[in-house]
């Protein structure tokens, strides 16, 4: 089977550049058949890259009939496609191309293992089997796109609010954390574990640089089955110096709305194309703030849910708080007892300086005030049972002058499962990683 080459031919637009400003105009673009119709004396090609599609319009009679002879096209084949932009108001963009030559550059199976005419979706584990086919759906563009946006208007934000971007290394020598839910690797001759977390290595650098945030990925060795869990996490890090949780929680909540209104303004069609655009709107602030006791108090009185104090609250006990709380809002002042060694205690000791941030019944983001005094922290690792000893490379930063400080992670996936209306959290991740996958 034989291939065109592509010689001199270099794409000219993507197809987002293709609109009636360039009517009569000759382009060539490049990328896959997402549908193609063969209606005897015409033929219709609806031709895919990563900016969405524009149809390709062939008529015996227009086009030569060895072009015409040549479409003979399978779905997302990948083609490139030389010919001139014509009004076509019916048509993706308003404008439809005539080709004069066409490229066909590889080929695929009569039969793909998913349907990406976007007629019907395919299952999921059959879909990530297939991930980098899958990944060219439209949906799946919408999804990323509103991903791409939410990354640049995060780190936007922070930088034009005196925040450094920081690196942490994703290697580290023990369990610093005190958690067993770490992947151990080999390290030349001793064993290392696969970071669970930035969160030491942030509060060290909140030391030197005071605002610091981290984008980057983390690994929890946790065998959970839920459809809001993966092995492999994307986490936003932030650490601010010279304040307290108060102060977190305004930053916090102006950075949720300053990325949904970005993403309002910039990615609308892909809104529309995964239908969430009256459902990702923008939170007015501030957020509302409940105490934990006062999430118990209403669990109790609405829906007749004991909760425990000190315990967590369970996943069926959040979803029916997300039946009264339906938007974002904080929880703040967990018992002390279930948070980090790291989390500041309040004057009442039974509680700590903390939050989550909530949508709906989903948790986004986990944060607070940190212990800043070397003394006060060596006693909370011994008070969770942890050797003080093993945490000195990080301790030994308390000796100079650590300031107060504060800070949150938010999980970037969690977010954007919400803010694309997805049904599972592996559909916010290119290549998820599971209990069950480690494969593509």
């Amino acid at each position: 089977m034989s291939f065109d080459e592509l010689d001199g031919w270099r794409k000219t637009h993507y197809t987002k550049d293709v609109t009636s400003k360039l009517h009569d105009e000759e382009v060539i673009l490049g990328g896959w058949v997402r549908n193609f119709r063969d209606l005897g004396g015409l033929k219709f090609i609806s031709l895919q890259d990563k900016y969405g599609e524009r149809q390709i319009t062939l008529k015996k009679g227009v086009v030569s009939d060895e072009l015409f002879e040549k479409a003979k096209l399978g779905y997302q084949y990948c083609v490139m496609v030389k010919g001139k932009v014509k009004d076509f108001e019916a048509a993706p963009g308003g404008v439809e191309i005539v080709p004069s030559e066409i490229k066909i550059l590889n080929r695929t199976p009569e039969k793909l293992p998913i349907d990406m005419t976007g007629e019907t979706i395919s299952e999921l584990d059959l879909r990530l089997n297939n991930r980098a086919l899958d990944l060219r759906s439209l949906r799946n563009q919408a999804i990323f796109e509103i991903r791409g946006q939410v990354l640049k208007s995060v780190r936007n934000f922070l930088l034009d609010r005196d925040f450094t971007e920081i690196t942490t290394p994703k290697i580290i020598g023990s369990a610093t954390e005190g958690g067993t839910e770490l992947f151990p690797i080999m390290y030349f001759d001793r064993e290392a574990f696969l970071v669970q977390s930035a969160q030491l290595y942030k509060e060290q650098l909140s030391g030197v640089y005071e605002r610091v945030f981290e984008i980057s990925p983390a690994f929890r060795a946790e065998k959970s089955h839920t459809k809001r869990h993966i092995c492999e996490i994307f986490t936003l890090d932030v650490e601010l110096s010279f304040v307290d949780m108060y102060d977190v929680l305004k930053v916090l909540e102006e950075l949720v709305q300053n990325v949904i209104i970005n993403i309002r303004e910039n990615n609308m069609t892909a809104l529309k194309t995964l239908n969430m655009e009256d459902k990702t709107i923008v939170p007015e602030l501030p957020l509302p703030r409940y105490k934990y006791d006062e999430i118990l108090e209403l669990l109790e009185s609405k829906f007749n849910i004991s909760t425990e104090w000190g315990e967590d609250i369970s996943t069926d006990a959040y979803r029916k708080l997300g039946e009264s709380l339906t938007g974002y809002y904080y929880i703040t002042h967990w018992p002390m007892l279930i948070k980090p060694f790291y989390i500041q205690p309040s004057k009442d000791k039974r509680y700590s300086e903390s939050f989550d941030l909530q949508m709906g019944w989903l948790e986004l983001t986990s944060g607070g005030t940190r212990v800043h005094n070397r003394v006060q922290l060596e006693n909370a690792i011994e008070s969770k049972g942890l050797n003080a000893s093993s945490f000195e490379s990080h301790l030994i930063a308390y000796d100079f002058g650590m300031p107060p400080h504060a800070g949150f992670g938010l999980g970037i996936a969690r977010w954007i499962t919400f803010l694309c209306g997805l049904d599972d959290i592996r559909e916010a991740v290119m290549y998820p990683r599971t209990p069950e996958r480690l494969t593509p």
